[in-house]
């Protein structure tokens, strides 16, 4: 491991395991660790999905132009990635099974197939007749059938060995359809009407297997057990086809549906020669990709497990926080008019943009609506808004990323969409990424043109505005709307060059204005005044930028960080990074928005920002950064800050090696951030 950079790879399995250490908390309410497994768990398939196989292939082009030693490096990184998976399986499974345990004294009972009652056998058997039969189509597998192209990966599936004496034994697949169907089953109560009983999908079409292969098959026994795979996320866009960028995004993401796998995960009941058979057909070698583990797989599913018990044994309710500065004010546009607003979501009610976008749709006075989407909601009321606002003959322009990992179908469907409706949709460019959260809205209002813009750190995406943490800047500062406007026209016109004084924008200027002002911090502090640089990340990996902080900590300047993610930088070796202190926490609330406070010699200059400290986010990706100017929105996200730092729950040490050690109370109260952040802008908001 290198002394000067922790490895990102190795930095997001820590985050992972922080995750990890959610569900086993047992201050943490009971049915949430359980759902804290499912977390884990998804985040686990999107590391291979994306970081293993990244590995997978600088391994193999390393090979390939026969640079040796650094194919080594990566093997060695390879097989510490693994070591740590597998440790932290293990803890898993164990969390696992005290969990389940742990529901059953809250009368919470996960039936298997093989515990059923005559009776619950019989409701089952009906159950699977009447609601699951119709939603499975199984595949028999011959050596005709490329199981490797049928597979999908966000998927849990059944491998099925049909047994018949004398004969070979027969093959097929079967998907658990958990699109059409929970995964989860609600058993009717017999005697104990206190208990509950759940049984899973996957039991459910164990149990009833035969009725699957009967009258196609000749069986007498079978046998199934559970498999996912996990395929390389990453594709490729053919700029030598004539077509268009939807087009080649489309026929790219089909590229993912065929990808070899990079992990496959078997039930560890499942016997040596179906894996031997699974092998074969998924053209595996390696040993590392495929791995034995417990009886469900697919565990992603369990985010959504159901509660049939007591409410105490979810987070309690936080009611969402009405802003005082828009409800003042008979339309949004005349909040914004008297001051800047900045909200919090999700303590703050996301209704604010969405009603920031409804009435700009109706409004008389607007006469140009512009907006980026990254990520955005199945069913979101932004985009029929922006449709809305098309009928009403105002002009509508949004930029679509089609390549948000992971969201890109949804992406496309929309932009069909809203081309089909009349909005003008900007499709990004191929070569680089547009992840800023802008929304600008045009007024005319008197005779003059003025812009309202919407600056944030988080989608615009009704869903993860429950979850996530981000900070929203409403403001109609003028200067910084048309700089906002450039960036709109950059990514029309990249070719062309852009000067943005307010915003830091990438791959423009983000990196140099950063480091300006970790210079500036620098300098007061060897002029004997008191610096300080207060950072909220998400990823922190990108060497230039940690290098820089190494030399403001060398030169006297405290830093401070929260970091949630990936953390490549090593706080608190003597000599090289003493003044650095980073934490990181991990509760109800995925922590998310990306903020700056520089100590500027008592005049602190506060940014928030889409963008994460990694070289992609700097060099090769469209974010915005803004400044606050207001004192007030100022004030509320330094205190935010400070609450954080002296949370005493949830909060872990970022150490030299990454152990995830809480951070110590002492003799300080119990504070949990999350919470105390709540009525911290309650009261604000009172």
């Amino acid at each position: 491991m290198s002394t000067l950079y922790f490895p990102k790879e190795i930095s997001w399995l820590s985050f992972n395991e922080r995750v990890l250490q959610e569900a086993e908390d047992i201050n943490t309410p009971l049915i949430e660790r359980i759902r804290f497994l499912g977390i884990y768990s998804n985040n686990l398939d999107e590391f291979y999905r994306v970081r293993v196989a990244d590995v997978k292939r600088q391994i193999t082009i390393s090979q390939n132009e026969e640079q040796f030693e650094t194919a080594q490096e990566l093997l060695s990184l390879l097989s510490s990635m693994q070591k740590i998976v597998h440790k932290l399986s293990a803890k898993f499974d164990k969390i696992h099974r005290q969990i389940t345990k742990e529901l059953q004294r809250y009368n919470i009972f996960i039936l298997g197939h093989d515990e059923l009652s005559e009776q619950q056998v019989l409701w089952v058997q009906d159950y699977f007749r009447n609601k699951v039969l119709l939603h499975v189509a199984p595949i028999l597998l011959d050596n005709k059938v490329q199981l490797i192209q049928r597979l999908n990966d966000s998927s849990v599936y059944l491998d099925v060995a049909l047994y018949r004496p004398g004969r070979n034994t027969k093959y097929a697949v079967v998907e658990i359809p958990t699109n059409s169907i929970s995964r989860f089953v609600v058993l009717p109560s017999e005697k104990d009407r206190k208990k509950k009983l759940i049984i899973l999908l996957d039991d459910i079409i164990k149990l009833c297997i035969h009725e699957i292969f009967k009258g196609f098959v000749k069986f007498e026994t079978a046998e199934a057990y559970s498999f996912k795979i996990t395929r390389d996320a990453e594709y490729s866009i053919n700029d030598e086809i004539d077509e268009s960028y939807v087009e080649k995004m489309s026929e790219s993401m089909k590229q993912r549906l065929i990808a070899e796998p990079v992990r496959i995960i078997h039930d560890s009941g499942m016997p040596e020669e179906m894996i031997l058979d699974l092998r074969k057909r998924l053209r595996i070698s390696s040993t590392d990709t495929i791995q034995s583990a417990g009886h469900y797989r697919n565990f992603k599913d369990f985010i959504g497990f159901p509660n049939p018990g007591r409410a105490y044994l979810e987070h309690s309710f936080l009611p969402k926080i009405k802003c005082k500065a828009f409800l003042e004010h008979d339309t949004v546009f005349e909040a914004i008019d008297k001051q800047d607003i900045l909200l919090y979501y999700p303590y703050h009610d996301f209704l604010h943009f969405t009603e920031f976008v409804r009435q700009a749709a109706f409004d008389p006075m607007v006469k140009h609506i512009r907006l980026n989407i990254y990520r955005v909601a199945s069913q979101s009321r932004i985009i029929s808004s922006l449709v809305d606002a098309v009928d009403n003959g105002k002009k509508v322009t949004v930029v679509v990323e089609l390549r948000a990992r992971f969201d890109e179908e949804n992406n496309i469907a929309w932009s069909k969409r809203m081309t089909d409706a009349g909005i003008k949709v900007v499709l990004g460019n191929p070569s680089i990424k547009i992840h800023s959260k802008l929304c600008i809205v045009t007024r005319e209002e008197r005779g003059k043109i003025r812009h309202y813009s919407h600056f944030g750190t988080g989608n615009f995406n009704e869903k993860t505005a429950k979850i996530y943490t981000d900070l929203s800047l409403f403001t109609c500062n003028e200067e910084m709307a048309l700089e906002g406007i450039q960036v709109f026209d950059m990514i029309q016109n990249p070719y062309r060059k852009y000067r943005f004084n307010h915003l830091q924008v990438s791959p423009v200027n983000a990196r140099s204005k950063i480091q300006s002002l970790i210079r500036q911090e620098i300098q007061r502090s060897t002029e004997g005044c008191f610096a300080r640089i207060t950072i909220k990340i998400n990823n922190i990996v990108d060497q230039e930028l940690i290098d820089d902080l190494y030399r403001a900590s060398q030169a006297g300047v405290k830093i401070r960080a929260i970091v949630r993610g990936m953390c490549a930088l090593i706080p608190g070796v003597k000599g090289l990074s003493e003044n650095i202190e980073i934490i990181s926490i991990v509760d109800r609330f995925l922590e998310h928005p990306r903020i700056m406070v520089f100590e500027n010699g008592g005049d602190r200059k506060v940014y928030i920002s889409s963008a994460d400290w990694m070289t992609r986010n700097m060099d090769y990706r469209i974010e915005v950064g803004c400044p606050v100017y207001s004192e007030d929105a100022k004030q509320m996200i330094v205190d935010l800050l400070e609450l954080q730092f002296q949370d005493t729950l949830k909060a872990r040490v970022i150490d030299a090696e990454q152990t995830n050690q809480y951070v110590k109370r002492g003799n300080r109260k119990k504070l949990r951030s999350q919470i105390q952040t709540h009525h911290y802008l309650t009261q604000r908001e009172e």
